[in-house]
Parts: C-alpha cells; sequence; structure tokens
C-alpha cells in the first residue's frame, strides 16, 4: 500500500465525456499537470468531492498517460452525482490507486480473452489498452462485451476502432435491441462458444454483474479453461480502500485490500452465496 494512501490530492477535472444516459468518463489531472500517478490494470482510486462524501471508481485510462487519469462513473448515489456536477474545471480529492491488478504480465505468451458485461469493461479497458500496446507479446486477443440495449453501450467510438483491427476480435452483444439495432442480441455468454482461442493456453479476464461472471465462468469451463486461468473483478460495497470498514467484506477477504481482482479459484466457494 501507498505510504501517502491516506492523504487526498487535488485534482481538476480535465474533460467530461458523456457515455449513456447516466454514465460519463472523467479525465483528471494534477493542478499543474505534473504529478504522474502510476497505477496497475484493474486498480481503483478513491475520488472525495468535498462536503459530500468519497467513493471507490474503478481506474479507465492507459497506463501509458499517467498524468491523466480516466474514471468511468455511473451516477446512481449522492457522491456519483455530486462528482458529475462537477463539470470541467471541477476540483475533487482523489487518493489511491488501490488493490490487487489484472494478469497481463502473466499472460504474455498466452490467448486473453476479456469479457465484459454492462460498466464491467471500464475496469478492464486499461487491461486491453496494455495488450495492444505490446501485441506481439500475446497470442489471439478477444473482446466480448454485452449491455443492456445498444444505448447502454459504453466506448462506442472507441469500439468501432477495435473492431476494424484485424488482431484482435470484438463481438458485441445486447439483451435488449433497439430497432435500428443490427448486431447480436442475447446475454454476453452466447458469445463465447463463438470465440477463437485455444482453452490450453488462454487466461480470461471478467467483470460485470456477479449473476453474469458466473456464468460466464460456466461457460469459459465448458470450453476447457481451468479455474486458476480465470480473473474476476468483485468491486462490491467497497468503502475505504483499507479494509477497515467491512463493507466489502467477502467470505474471508476484504475486497478493496485482498482484490478487487481475485483469482477464481481463490473465490469459488464464496460467489453466489448471499450474506456474504
Amino acid at each position: 500500500m501507498r505510504t501517502d494512501a491516506m492523504l487526498t490530492h487535488l485534482y481538476r477535472v480535465e474533460r467530461v465525456q458523456d457515455e449513456t444516459y447516466d454514465t460519463f468518463t472523467l479525465e483528471l489531472a494534477s493542478r499543474d499537470h505534473s504529478e504522474e500517478r502510476p497505477f496497475a490494470p484493474g486498480q481503483f482510486n478513491m475520488l472525495y468531492v468535498f462536503g459530500v462524501g468519497e467513493v471507490p471508481i474503478s481506474i479507465s485510462s492507459d497506463l501509458a498517460k499517467p498524468r491523466t487519469l480516466a474514471h468511468t462513473v455511473r451516477a446512481v448515489g449522492n457522491v456519483t452525482k455530486a462528482i458529475r456536477a462537477l463539470g470541467r474545471g471541477g476540483e475533487l480529492g482523489l487518493r489511491g490507486p488501490f488493490g490487487t491488478s489484472w494478469p497481463v504480465e502473466e499472460a504474455k505468451g498466452s490467448d486473453v480473452v476479456i469479457v465484459a458485461g454492462g460498466i464491467g469493461i471500464a475496469p478492464l479497458r486499461p487491461a486491453l489498452y496494455h495488450v495492444l500496446s505490446e501485441r506481439k507479446e500475446y497470442g489471439k486477443v478477444v473482446l466480448l462485451y454485452g449491455a443492456r440495449t445498444p444505448a447502454d453501450l459504453l466506448y462506442q467510438r472507441e469500439m468501432e476502432q477495435w473492431r476494424g483491427r484485424s488482431d484482435l476480435q470484438v463481438d458485441i452483444t445486447v439483451d435488449r435491441a433497439l430497432r435500428w439495432w443490427r448486431g447480436n442480441v442475447g446475454v454476453v455468454t452466447t458469445l463465447i462458444p463463438k470465440a477463437v482461442f485455444d482453452p490450453t493456453s488462454t487466461v480470461a479476464m471478467v467483470c460485470g454483474p456477479e449473476v453474469m461472471m458466473r456464468f460466464t465462468v460456466a461457460e469459459l469451463q465448458k470450453r476447457g479453461l481451468e479455474d486458476d486461468k480465470i480473473y474476476i473483478s468483485m468491486e462490491r460495497n467497497m468503502k475505504c480502500g483499507f479494509g477497515f470498514c467491512g463493507h466489502c467484506q467477502f467470505g474471508p477477504f476484504f475486497v478493496c485490500k485482498d482484490g478487487p481482482v481475485f483469482r477464481y479459484d481463490r473465490v469459488r466457494e464464496w460467489l453466489g452465496k448471499g450474506d456474504i
């Protein structure tokens, strides 16, 4: 853990990008744009709105640009709505980064399958950036992404750019189609049987609602992936970033301290159980 993890650093909103009707991406930088805050894919920061409160948000930016931090936020509570109200030039407090990360280094030499549901694409975005920046180090790379409707899809312009790459398989689906939608319809797990990868040499990274991750793991197991090659992100109920408050206890783990990224074989006993 960083020695200054308790300290809140002042960051300014450089840009706000609306992604959907309730989700937006903030680009943050220190006041003089000089501070670099290195992070690993999958980690999160604590964002603090003065006089309102603090909330953990995954970092969704490129590791190659440590002076600018992006966070994709869904405005659903008091703090996240207050963050949305800041606008460009607004200031907030930031501390971090915290947590474990996606196994992008361990996956070198293997195929990589990234499966995201809804806003779960945000914590996976830095992992994909990293894999693509060192593309020759990996085998086949597959991105499978699902959302409730076409209007709920994030990073749509970027998705189109990724779909245009010959070295990346991108498949997108929605639960419910709108009239103009011409893509896949169905839950994201329906994309897994059609994905091209070698299950004997694949690392999978999965993030989304818990029920989606359970079914995704089951489909990956059907394809032949071993549990120790599947990683999931359990970003739920985090409050403090230290494991002090107990809100994110998950079996014997604290998600903010021991996660949020877990190897599936470490947490399979607890996944899907209520009141844990």
